[in-house]
Order: structure tokens, then C-alpha cells, then sequence
């Protein structure tokens, strides 16, 4: 019987050891991601959002709230999409990480974007953009040591990263900086 546990216990290790955790956000790769484009990430319409798709335009990525008193800014967001469509890709990342200002159903947060804004481009499942379970696109864009150009940190929803056509990125703006603001647009001509 001891033998016979031994031997259970063994395989059970074994079967433990080449099982792979599962993670939704993490780069593509067992390596730190090198840029953007290592990324997938679950989209809000139960598909998968793969960032190397986007090679060849330029990327604003934004952490969004419905609840927010900047969330307005779904409009302008939409606007520039539409305007820009051939070389720009808009990314919202929903999160409920100030202030309880985000639905908890993914499912709601779809209907309110498409229903009040006329959302179209493309929108994450419901992640964290700071604390202990940050969604590593997240880490990734606010650590120079990995993104290689800036530190940022998110202070409150609505925070916007612009990266080029070569997944680099270009620069981080606060809430208060609107999609349609000289100071961001500037980066899309």
C-alpha cells in the first residue's frame, strides 16, 4: 500500500509539474514581452485581442470606467477612431480601479459602451491597471525598464498611451488630456 501511494504521489507531481498556469494577459511568449506586440489579451466580445495584429498602426491605448466623470471622453475616443481607422487602432481597457466607477459584467460594460457612445473599437474584458494584480499590457507600458522609454503611473481613469507604428512607445497622458487635444493628436499625423 505504501508502494502504491509512493507511486500515486510521484505521478501526481509529475502531472503537476507539466501543467502550464493558465493566463489570459500575459505576453506570448515564457520571456518578458519586448514590446506590444508580445501581447494578447480576452476582449470584451469573448474573442481575443492580439496586439501583433496591429503592426503598421499606431496604438492608443486607454483605461476606460462607465461611471467616470470623464467617461465623455467614449465620444471623442470613437471620434478619432473613425477619423483615423486606416492607421490608428484604439484600445480601451475597462477597469474598476478608482472609485468603484466600472460595471462588474463585462457584458453591461458592452451595452453601455455601444448604447451611449456607439463604441466600435475594440474593448478588453474588465482588467486591473494598477496594484498587485495589474494586467501586464499595464506593467508593461508604465515600467521604462520594460517598455524602454518612460515610467507612468495611473492615477485615475481615462489615462492614454500612444504608441507608433512600430509598437513603440511615444508618450502617456493623463485623464485630463482629451482624445481630440492638439497635445495627443500631434502624435497621429
Amino acid at each position: 500500500m505504501k508502494y502504491l501511494f509512493t507511486i500515486l504521489s510521484l505521478l501526481l507531481i509529475c502531472a503537476a509539474g507539466n501543467s502550464k498556469p493558465r493566463h489570459m494577459h500575459h505576453p506570448k511568449s515564457e520571456a518578458a514581452a519586448k514590446n506590444i506586440y508580445d501581447f494578447t489579451i480576452k476582449s470584451l466580445d469573448g474573442g481575443e485581442i492580439d496586439f501583433s495584429q496591429f503592426k503598421g498602426k499606431k496604438i492608443l491605448i486607454v483605461n476606460t470606467a462607465s461611471k467616470c466623470g470623464f467617461t465623455p471622453q467614449y465620444k471623442a475616443l470613437e471620434a478619432l477612431y473613425k477619423a483615423h481607422k486606416d492607421n490608428l487602432v484604439i484600445v480601451g481597457f475597462p477597469s474598476d480601479n478608482f472609485g468603484g466607477q466600472e460595471y462588474k459584467d463585462d457584458s453591461d460594460i458592452k451595452s453601455f459602451c455601444e448604447k451611449n457612445f456607439g463604441v466600435t473599437f475594440p474593448l478588453t474584458t474588465r482588467v486591473d491597471v494598477k496594484g498587485d494584480n495589474t494586467t501586464p499590457v499595464f506593467k508593461y507600458l508604465c515600467s521604462k525598464a520594460e517598455n524602454g522609454v518612460l515610467d507612468a503611473t495611473i492615477s485615475w481613469n481615462f489615462n492614454k498611451f500612444i504608441l507608433d507604428e512600430n509598437g513603440k512607445l511615444l508618450a502617456h497622458f493623463d485623464s485630463k488630456v482629451t482624445p481630440d487635444s492638439p497635445e495627443l493628436t500631434k502624435y497621429l499625423n
